[in-house]
């Protein structure tokens, strides 16, 4: 968004920005930092990126609020990589890898096959350290503290889903998903169809529905056009 056109943007009345969200912050974060840059209250985002995951987070203002489970609901791309020979507790790296084993008997030809068996709709079962709430609480608390949490699978879609196994024991991909898709768990359930174990490394969202991660401002770059398109105004 240009500095002319933030300058006759009416945030109350509703607006729809695309950031990118900066690796390490929470999407709250991210909606936090736009609220106290446009002055007003009413700011909401369209889907949560976990802080290791970078990428498009649809933020909505003012009467635009009201389209945040529209956006919710569209589908989803993703890249980023998974790690093999490993696990870890929350499928992440918000987590040290763990039961290691050997990767390296796998053939480019077993890792793309792997893919076929996560394709269309299939059951995937949330990981535990999520913000999914059970029994009136978030079940990543409950598994903070050890609590044994057992999660209902649920349908999801995988549209596409390639991989680049190229760099072992790195596997990059390109996931197209419907809404509710956790990527992390997609991660999990691909390293124990290979045997081997595996984890997400990294994770970029670079599109929701028609929206482009390309078309998205950084933080920075929304908090400088900003500043300078209320500049303009007092001149």
């Amino acid at each position: 968004m240009t500095i002319e056109a933030l300058q006759h943007t009416n945030f109350a009345e509703g607006a729809v920005l695309l950031i990118d969200k900066p690796l390490q912050w929470t999407s709250f974060d991210a909606v936090r930092k736009i609220r106290y840059l446009i002055k007003i209250k009413k700011v909401g985002h369209a889907g949560t990126l976990d802080p290791l995951a970078t990428g498009l987070l649809i933020i909505c203002t003012g009467k635009f609020t009201k389209k945040i489970n529209e956006f919710m609901a569209q589908e989803k791309e993703y890249t980023g990589s998974f790690t093999l020979g490993a696990t870890t507790p929350t499928y992440d790296l918000e987590s040290k890898p763990e039961n290691f084993k050997p990767y390296e008997h796998l053939t480019k030809e077993e890792i793309i096959s792997a893919t076929q068996k996560f394709m269309g709709e299939i059951d995937q079962v949330p990981p535990i350290h999520s913000a999914i709430k059970k029994d009136g609480k978030r079940v990543y608390e409950l598994a903070r503290k050890g609590v044994d949490v057992k999660l209902e699978p649920r349908k999801v879609t995988i549209k596409e889903f390639e991989v680049d196994s190229s760099e072992l024991p790195i596997v990059k991909f390109r996931v197209v998903c419907s809404t509710g898709t956790y990527i992390r768990s997609l991660a999990n359930d691909f390293g124990e169809a290979l045997g081997c174990g595996a984890y997400l490394s990294s994770l970029c969202r670079t599109r929701i529905g028609e929206f482009l991660l390309k078309d998205a401002m950084s933080v920075a770059e929304f908090e400088k056009n900003i500043k300078e398109s209320k500049a303009n105004a007092d001149l």
